[in-house]
């Protein structure tokens, strides 16, 4: 499988949010703000990435019958890994991710990789793959933190970014307020809530299914195209 097939799975044919619709509790759970979007994508991403290289090195003395029970262990141990950094180095992000940090440990995006993909595949493939379904997830994370954030409070980027005395900086403690792009009380604050994160991830399925679909109907006509072409030359 080549890198650029497996950046396009990741990103778009086989999205792990989207397409495979794994990962659904906290990406609906967390998307209210852009800080803690980015924050869970990036802690997912690290620790699927590293979870994958180390059972495809490991597949090969991975006994079959207890292959889940040792993918759970890898998983929780690079999760606590991650958690103990967040908590040292970034505790707003800790507490406001709050439980579902240690949670990463049942996504099935990551025991859904481990069990497709790595059990089967060399480390440097595995690797990849881990690097590019970190990034789908992701970004499916900070559209519907953009759209949530952004139609429910009228703001954009809250905790991660601050405006002060005029000049745009960056925040890592979660105390960005973030830029205003219209008054919140215009704003649809229904998004920010529960079910704003149902409607939210139902609107970007409907899109990401009518394009998948789009595309599969335009690649059947120009092999449709391509058989008649090859058909008249034969008859010629």
């Amino acid at each position: 499988m080549s890198i650029k097939k497996q950046f396009r799975d990741g990103l778009i044919d086989n999205n792990p949010v989207l397409v495979q619709r794994l990962g659904l509790c906290s990406t609906m759970a967390i998307t209210t703000t852009l800080f803690n979007g980015i924050g869970m994508g990036i802690s997912v991403l690290i620790i699927l990435t590293c979870c994958n290289v180390v059972i495809s090195a490991m597949r090969k003395i991975i006994p079959n019958d207890i292959r889940i029970a040792i993918f759970v262990v890898v998983i929780a141990g690079f999760v606590t890994i991650v958690d103990l950094l967040l908590q040292a180095f970034v505790p707003a992000l800790s507490a406001s991710l709050g439980v579902f940090i240690p949670l990463i440990v049942v996504n099935c995006i990551i025991i859904g990789r481990a069990e497709a993909f790595c059990q089967n595949e060399p480390v440097i493939p595995s690797f990849f793959d881990g690097i590019f379904q970190g990034i789908g997830y992701t970004v499916t994370l900070v559209l519907m933190c953009i759209v949530r954030e952004l139609l429910g409070n009228g703001s954009f980027g809250g905790g991660l970014l601050d405006v002060s005395q005029g000049a745009l900086r960056l925040t890592l403690d979660g105390s960005g307020s973030g830029i205003q792009v219209f008054s919140s009380e215009y704003a649809a604050t229904i998004l920010i809530m529960p079910f704003g994160g149902f409607l939210t991830l139902a609107v970007l399925l409907a899109a990401m299914q009518f394009a998948l679909r789009k595309a599969d109907e335009k690649k059947e006509k120009a092999l449709r195209a391509a058989k008649v072409l090859v058909d008249e030359e034969v008859a010629a």
